[in-house]
């Protein structure tokens, strides 16, 4: 393992120093307990919105921190949820008297502890569960993950928030950008956590895992690796499946890399995804590219869709301003 670390166990408080330093425009640093807040002020009433999750997976969520997005983020140590205390501080940082929204990815350890920060917490609150992971069954035990669509829930939910929206709406809202966003990823190799200094799944070279998490897990299948195209259309036929987009529909289109996918393959894989819906007559009207929703250092991407209205076109395209998403500020 090569990595540029010291300890295994001081490279998360390094790293949010780094961060909090380069982006002390945006952003602040609370240490104990750890999380990161939003340095423009929100106005009073408004609804704050507060997500985590395991470190590993950069920059969600600490890098969707801003106006326009979250109002603060607790990040916890690598692929491991944070914790209530957590939660509760970033809460009382930051309420405004709107009340707090929690958006949860659908993982036991962020629910649970989301979910016992929500019953601690003395503000109104309410939480958005985040499931978008379409490569387990609706009826997996613990239900399906929250991956790469949290980002386009997390923009969505900023804007409405940012322009006024009340929590009970807002709720609505985000189960509804829910429902209609799906994700499925697929890895070419595992990561390597720094704990335990080697890959979390070997894969040999002429093989790759279909419908990974963002946790270093193996997916649902091991398979021959295969062409781009014929990845594509894997991934995609899961999705289309899951939203069943209809000839006309508008949708977002977000190829998203695990980490160590270079922006030229990223592109490559949205020129095949964007041609597989416009032969089915879908409108891919707003687009996003990059590392976002990552996994260490994972070689891998995901295709995410979520099918468009004017709301959420509207939101998608409100101004935001944080240290890895800003436009029209």
């Amino acid at each position: 393992m090569k990595k540029f670390i010291d300890t295994a166990d001081s490279l998360l408080d390094q790293s949010l120093n780094g961060f909090a330093k380069a982006h002390a425009d945006i952003v602040q640093l609370s240490v104990n307990p750890r999380y990161i807040r939003r340095t423009t002020p929100a106005f009073t009433g408004k609804v704050t919105l507060i997500s985590g999750g395991g470190s590993g997976h950069e920059p969600l969520h600490t890098g969707f921190v801003g106006k326009g997005m979250l109002d603060a983020a607790c990040p916890g140590q690598i692929f491991t949820s944070p914790t209530p205390d957590q939660m509760m501080a970033a809460a009382e940082a930051v309420e405004s008297g709107g009340g707090v929204l929690f958006i949860v990815k659908n993982y036991a350890g962020d629910v649970m502890n989301f979910e016992i920060a929500s019953e601690m917490v003395t503000c109104e609150n309410q939480t958005v569960l985040v499931s978008d992971d379409v490569s387990l069954p609706k009826s997996h035990s613990t239900g399906r993950r929250g991956v790469a669509g949290t980002l386009i829930v997390e923009k969505m939910l900023g804007a409405a928030a940012e322009q006024g929206a009340d929590l009970a709406a807002c709720k609505l809202l985000g189960d509804r950008i829910c429902q209609n966003t799906a994700s499925i990823g697929v890895a070419l190799t595992s990561c390597t956590t720094p704990a335990l200094g080697k890959p979390t799944f070997e894969l040999g070279e002429n093989e790759m895992e279909m419908g990974v998490g963002i946790h270093g897990e193996r997916g649902h299948d091991t398979q021959p690796l295969a062409g781009a195209k014929a990845i594509v259309e894997q991934l995609a036929d899961a999705i289309n499946k899951e939203l069943a987009p209809k000839q006309g529909q508008k949708v977002l289109l977000h190829v998203n890399g695990f980490g160590a996918t270079p922006l030229i393959e990223l592109h490559l894989m949205y020129d095949l995804a964007a041609s597989y819906w416009e032969k089915r007559g879908i409108a891919i009207t707003r687009s996003l590219v990059g590392n976002y929703t990552t996994s260490l250092d994972m070689a891998g991407c995901s295709l995410t869709l979520t099918l468009l209205d004017d709301e959420l076109t509207r939101l998608w395209d409100a101004p935001v301003h944080t240290a890895a998403l800003r436009w029209g500020c």
